[in-house]
């Protein structure tokens, strides 16, 4: 085992153990038995060591992601992604609130590189038709929301008591991103929007526009010029992310209401 790590791995310890998720350097330098100018020629600072720390411990949960096959339904993919990510959290209370410290001044790579994941599988979904926003702005929406409630899982679990309650943010969340056909079936969607004899209803345009956009990434158009693949882009992304005026239900009205039994 190399020196540093030894003192990662004596690190990522004593967070586990701290009641608070702090450590102090000597601490680090008496377990994994090395000298101060060791730690700091390895990891340059404190903060330096703490950001090793969590890479080194989320690494295992990436690996997983890293590995894992995209299925035919991407938004199957982002619901498990986001149940994956919430329990990673609970099993690892100490470690997720040092990754999502505000003392942190520069975000770990692993935060960066969890957040590139999502926004490939949204790009999957909005390729497909089934993103009513950009990819980009739809990813922020969604890491903000879970990260949210892992958190308050995480650091108030006597308030935050309900065992459902992550996967009601998480619908909620990817209601507001995803068109509703692909939230709730063609029929349901019919059902809560009525079309528009001349075409597609306005609300349809913000959707079609993050499916050209996502065409657009993955195949650039070879009549147009670099230049003009970047405007187009940039065009399909404005329109995609233009808020929604039309008065669409709120997802709530999209949800089979429960039939009575005859009495």
């Amino acid at each position: 085992m190399s020196t540093r790590t030894r003192i990662l791995e004596a690190a990522a310890d004593l967070v586990a153990k701290s009641p608070n998720g702090d450590i102090s350097t000597r601490a680090v330098c008496e377990a994994a038995q090395v000298g101060a100018p060791v730690l700091y020629r390895q990891f340059g600072d404190k903060e330096g060591l703490l950001s090793a720390v969590v890479d080194h411990g989320f690494d295992a949960y990436l690996a997983t992601k890293r590995l894992h096959q995209p299925g035919a339904d991407p938004i199957q993919d982002l619901r498990d992604g986001w149940d994956t990510h919430v329990a990673f959290a609970l099993a690892n209370p100490n470690l997720y609130r040092l990754m999502n410290s505000p003392l942190m001044r520069k975000p770990p790579a692993s935060a960066l590189e969890a957040h590139q994941i999502l926004t490939r599988d949204l790009e999957r979904a909005a390729a497909q038709g089934k993103l009513r926003i950009s990819p980009e702005l739809a990813a922020q929406m969604v890491m903000s929301a879970n990260v949210g409630v892992a958190l308050m899982l995480v650091g108030r679990p006597a308030t935050f008591k309900d065992p459902d309650m992550s996967r009601r943010v998480r619908d909620a969340a990817h209601a507001a991103v995803f068109t509703p056909e692909a939230m709730y079936g063609e029929t349901a969607a019919q059902d809560a929007t009525t079309a528009s004899a001349d075409g597609p209803a306005p609300a349809d345009t913000p959707a079609a526009a993050a499916r050209l956009g996502a065409l657009v990434r993955q195949s650039p158009p070879k009549a147009l010029t670099t230049a003009e693949t970047t405007l187009l882009s940039e065009w399909l992304e404005r329109v995609s992310n233009a808020p929604d005026t039309t008065g669409a239900p709120p997802s709530s009205d999209l949800e089979p209401t429960p039939t009575r039994d005859a009495t």
